[in-house]
């Protein structure tokens, strides 16, 4: 019964650590990535797509962007769509592709993203903080039912306490490599 809330705990929270590093790829650092574009959609024939979905999108250097789209007849659609999502450039129409091409960036653009990766960071902290109440509300409900003794549920109190510290300890180790990383020039 404890083996698996401590499994499903470790699962949860190892999910908030990936949630985090998938959000991190929509952060600009000093190389563009087609990343930046994976929240951009636009309406194809009534659903919402990403532009992955109806184009090829490749990152062609540093600072530049392709988007060659299969239908011609979208490029404006995609164009519209791109300028909407403020990725940090302005989508540039040639007729056949959309090229994006982004500025070296700024000291104060770097600790812009800096900032919004700390606050990925934090939030993916109290996500596992919220896996470790919920953890430890299951294991005080187990105890309350007479289902396990009160020492058994300090015990496992405390072994809810060492991954929240693990998971928590690989966020900060995490943000600083990431951080090292943005700030690079």
């Amino acid at each position: 019964m404890l083996n698996e809330i401590f499994s499903k705990c470790e699962l949860e929270m190892q999910a908030g650590i990936n949630h985090m590093l998938k959000d991190f790829k929509t952060l600009r650092t000093g190389k563009v990535t087609t990343s930046v574009l994976d929240n951009v959609k636009i309406d194809y024939y009534g659903t919402m797509t990403s532009l992955d979905q109806v184009g090829s999108v490749l990152a062609v250097d540093a600072t530049t962007i392709v988007v060659n789209p299969w239908e011609k007849n979208l490029l404006s659609d995609i164009e519209s769509a791109i300028s909407k999502a403020n990725v940090g450039a302005n989508p540039n129409n040639d007729g056949d592709q959309i090229k994006l091409f982004f500025p070296a960036m700024t000291v104060e653009q770097r600790q812009e993203s800096v900032k919004q990766m700390k606050s990925m960071g934090e939030t993916a902290k109290v996500a596992i903080r919220n896996d470790r109440k919920h953890a430890n509300d299951k294991i005080k409900k187990l105890e309350k039912d007479k289902e396990i003794t009160i020492d058994e549920s300090k015990s496992a109190q405390d072994n809810i306490q060492k991954l929240t510290d693990k998971f928590t300890a690989e966020i900060d180790t995490i943000l600083k490599a990431k951080e090292a990383e943005i700030l690079k020039v």
